[in-house]
């Protein structure tokens, strides 16, 4: 099976509805691949929780806002990147940690970037206090590990 490259990127208002968008706007794109149901499910939580950190915490979810997100296919790899221009991470050493959430009030569960390293074969975080964050997913899909072997 030939793997082509292909890239796509789309940016939106930093809207709690717009997540959704996003999850379906990406599983439309990877669709074409040989990928497993349980991939693509993944592939959705991952954008679901990176997206909603951008618009929640980044943000405020002030709709001012602007969160980007590209996808790239490369051989069998999906790379994801999300990034918004919000209030950035102060720490993100706890922000990784396990149930460690900054809006207890909307009852987050804290769990999201977990959740990406869980479902990811990488996870990178770039952020800058006052300039926002860049959350960078790297996943390499089954078909293409069988490949190598």
């Amino acid at each position: 099976m030939t793997v082509q490259r292909n890239f796509m990127s789309v940016s939106f208002a930093a809207l709690s509805q717009n997540e959704a968008f996003t999850r379906v706007a990406v599983a439309s794109f990877i669709s074409h691949l040989d990928i497993t149901m349980d991939e693509l499910e993944e592939m959705k939580t991952v954008i679901s929780e990176a997206v909603t950190n951008a618009i929640i915490h980044g943000y405020d979810e002030n709709p001012e806002g602007v969160v980007h997100i590209s996808v790239r296919i490369d051989e069998g790899t999906v790379e994801v990147v999300v990034e918004d221009n919000g209030k950035g991470i102060e720490d993100v050493e706890q922000a990784m940690q396990p149930l460690f959430t900054t809006k207890p009030e909307l009852e987050r569960s804290g769990m999201g970037f977990t959740i990406m390293e869980n479902f990811m074969d990488s996870l990178e975080v770039a952020t800058a206090v006052g300039k926002g964050t860049t959350v960078r997913l790297t996943k390499r899909l089954s078909f293409a590990k069988a490949l190598q072997n």
